[in-house]
C-alpha cells in the first residue's frame, strides 16, 4: 500500500503535535512560564490540558478518515496475544489511577491551591508502592500498548511510531522534572524500578528464593 499525500500530511500532524505537547512541558519552557506568569502560572496546567484536547480531536478524526485497509490482523492465535495486549494496558491504566490525582492532572487542583508540583500523587509526595514499585510510568505503557493492539495499516504503522516516541520523550521529560523535585530520591528509585517495561521487578521476583 502507497501511502498518498494526506497521509504523509497526517503523520506530518501527529509529529507536530507530539513535538509541541513535549515541548510546553519541558522543564525550560515550565520555568520560563512560571516566571513570566508568575502567580498566574497556576492556569498553565490547565491550559495546557485544553490546548492539547483541542487539537488531537481533530487530529484523530482526520487519521481516522485516511485509514486504508491493513497490513497486519491480530488474527487467528494472535488474537489472544491482542487480547493479553489490551488487558495489559486497562490494568496499567487503573493501577497507575489508583495512584494519581485526577484533579492534578487536569490542573484544577493548582488553580485552587495555587502551587505548581509536578508530581500528580494525591497528597504532594513521591511514593513508589503498588503498580509504581514495578513500573515507573504505567500511563506510558498503557498507552503504548493500546495503539500497538489493533490491526496495523502501514499509515497506521507510521503513526504508532511517532506516538510510541512521543510516550517515551513524555516520560524523560517528567523524569527531569520529578528528579529535579525530589533529587537523590528519584534517583535511587530510577536506579530499582524500571521505566516502562517491569524487567528490574521480574528480574528480582525470578531471583527471588523461595
Amino acid at each position: 500500500m502507497e501511502l498518498s499525500h494526506q497521509h504523509l500530511l497526517a503523520v506530518l500532524l501527529w509529529i507536530l503535535w507530539c513535538s509541541l505537547h513535549s515541548a510546553l512541558i519541558a522543564a525550560s519552557v515550565t520555568g520560563y512560564m512560571k516566571k513570566k506568569l508568575g502567580d498566574a502560572y497556576r492556569f498553565y496546567r490547565l491550559l495546557y490540558n485544553i490546548v492539547a484536547l483541542i487539537t488531537f480531536i481533530p487530529l484523530v478524526l482526520y487519521s481516522i478518515s485516511l485509514e486504508k485497509a491493513p497490513i497486519f490482523r491480530w488474527e487467528g492465535p494472535l488474537v489472544i496475544i491482542r487480547y493479553m495486549l489490551s488487558a495489559a494496558s486497562i490494568c496499567l491504566f487503573v493501577a497507575g489511577g489508583r495512584h494519581y490525582s485526577l484533579s492534578k492532572l487536569l490542573g484544577i487542583d493548582q488553580i485552587r491551591t495555587r502551587t505548581a508540583k509536578h508530581v500528580l500523587s494525591e497528597h504532594d509526595v513521591f511514593a513508589a508502592s503498588g503498580i509504581l514499585s514495578a513500573i515507573r510510568h504505567p500511563w506510558y505503557a498503557g498507552g503504548i500498548l493500546i495503539i500497538w493492539a489493533r490491526d496495523i495499516s502501514l499509515f497506521a504503522f507510521l503513526n504508532n511510531i511517532v506516538i510510541s516516541a512521543y510516550f517515551v520523550i513524555g516520560a524523560y521529560l517528567e523524569e527531569r522534572k520529578l528528579v529535579r523535585e525530589f533529587g537523590e530520591v528519584y534517583r535511587e528509585y530510577q536506579k530499582n524500578v524500571s521505566m516502562l517495561f517491569p524487567y528490574k521487578w521480574l528480574k528480582a521476583k525470578i531471583a527471588k528464593p523461595t
